[in-house]
């Protein structure tokens, strides 16, 4: 079956345009539409679509290069088959040169007429096709893409809620409070967010934070749950929770997440001044992502009530963390903490443990009823 097929003949002469008309008279499936001048030709291509345009160069108002330069400039034409039919073969290379798809010159043979005309049909119909093609694979691409990003979504939902949750697994062991390890990995972002780190970085942090402590879960009870000060030996015995949180996160270097929270576990305990643990990192040499969930870590510790205390009054945290700048924390960090603190307090409000600082106990207890 042949497809139909649409010319445009802009001719001033009538007798031209009844000779393109008999050119074509036994095709079935092909209709002509006349066009006298340029003016209505254009108006002709606004209303309908066409396979081909059979232009006259030399018409009176509105000559054929001046068409052929308006249908060029029209994006959704620029790749229509234009023919230039015309007696002044002077003008070839100036039409072809204006974007003309071919030149044919009068007196024509009918036939090369039909067969170029055909022709170009048939290339319009591939260019066609071929751009329905690409619109339905863009379609689907962005409908995959979309797809794509949701599932991406969905997948940084569950590391976070993953890292959320081993992160509990070291409150269940040492009896912190249910709302401590949000808390924290929000200062955290909000910290890195204050440091100017990308968005990525920013929700790395965010995610990978909660796995700060979760070399807790190795230490022995008597220690860990200790209610006193700790000696020198069992201190070096609980010191051990950052090499073994970051033991039991390594080796995973294609997990985003799980090898930040290895450098954090391993480096939150570094100080500034290089009196931390485990290794005497000193000033830059600690990770940024520690030092940054450092801060976040003891401004939490410091600020919030615990089984076995009180929180330590506000001005007094502000100005501990204020004196351990330079000592414990990064002083840049510090200076953008204390400078933004009210937006640390809305974390600090939105997580707020409210009446749950005993719940661990309670499920210990109920347990053990």
């Amino acid at each position: 079956m042949q497809e139909n097929i649409s010319i445009l003949a802009v001719d001033d002469e009538p007798f031209n345009l009844d000779l393109i008309e008999a050119a074509f008279s036994d095709h079935e499936n092909l209709t002509i539409t006349n066009a006298t001048d340029g003016k209505e030709a254009l108006e002709a291509l606004k209303h309908q679509e066409f396979d081909v345009v059979l232009l006259d160069i030399n018409m009176p108002n509105m000559s054929g290069l001046e068409v052929l330069k308006e249908i060029r400039n029209t994006p959704h034409l620029e790749q229509l088959p234009v023919l230039m039919v015309t007696a002044n073969t002077e003008k070839e290379q100036e039409s072809l040169d204006t974007g003309a798809s071919d030149f044919i010159s009068k007196p024509y043979d009918i036939d090369i007429l039909y067969a170029r005309t055909l022709n170009y049909a048939k290339m319009n119909s591939y260019y066609k096709q071929i751009q329905n093609q690409k619109n339905v694979l863009e379609e689907k691409v962005e409908q995959r893409t979309q797809e794509l990003q949701s599932t991406l979504e969905m997948a940084k939902k569950t590391e976070y809620e993953i890292s959320i949750r081993l992160g509990r697994a070291s409150e269940f062991r040492d009896l912190e409070t249910g709302g401590h390890i949000k808390r924290m990995s929000h200062y955290s972002k909000l910290l890195a967010q204050l440091y100017g780190l990308s968005d990525e970085e920013c929700e790395l942090i965010l995610y990978a934070a909660p796995l700060h402590d979760i070399g807790k879960v190795g230490i022995p009870d008597n220690i860990l749950l200790k209610p006193g000060r700790f000696t020198a030996e069992e201190f070096n015995v609980m010191k051990m929770h950052s090499q073994l949180g970051a033991k039991m996160l390594e080796g995973a270097d294609e997990f985003p997440v799980l090898q930040a929270g290895h450098t954090i576990a391993m480096e939150h305990h570094e100080k500034w001044n290089g009196q931390g643990y485990p290794n005497g990192k000193k000033e830059t040499d600690i990770h940024l992502y520690a030092r940054i969930v450092a801060v976040a870590d003891v401004f939490d510790a410091l600020s919030s009530k615990r089984c076995y205390k009180d929180p330590i009054p506000f001005d007094k945290v502000l100005s501990i963390m204020e004196n351990d700048a330079g000592v414990h924390f990064d002083p840049e960090l510090i200076k953008l903490f204390l400078k933004n603190i009210d937006k640390f307090l809305e974390i600090k409000k939105k997580f707020n443990d409210d009446d749950s600082v005993h719940t661990i106990m309670d499920i210990i207890k109920g347990m053990n009823n």
